[in-house]
């Protein structure tokens, strides 16, 4: 029996923001509860700390990727989320403006 392949839109949907922290490990671990609270499929991630500051980090996701590029000397941070998914992203920034501030 064959399986069913539902076909999606090409559409994206961006939310994109700074917001007023640089810790790397705060940032991991927020985004990460985002999200899963966002119910974003999660494939993988990486980063990378560089010296003598600063932080980038990316997940990739079943539904595209969220970046994060710290600049600690200015204590904020980039963050960037592209989905094919409008609903999750909007939980994701609901997320994001309850926990932190928008600068």
């Amino acid at each position: 029996m064959r399986q069913k392949t539902e076909i999606m839109k090409a559409e994206l949907f961006n939310f994109k923001c700074w917001i007023n922290t640089s810790d790397s490990a705060e940032l991991k671990s927020n985004l990460e509860i985002f999200l899963t609270e966002s119910e974003f499929t999660i494939l993988g991630f990486i980063d990378h700390q560089f010296s003598p500051q600063g932080y980038t980090c990316v997940w990739l996701l079943a539904e595209s990727h969220l970046a994060v590029h710290t600049y600690p000397e200015h204590d904020k941070s980039y963050i960037e989320l592209t989905s094919c998914v409008e609903q999750k992203m909007n939980v994701f920034k609901e997320c994001i403006e309850g926990v932190f501030t928008i600068v």
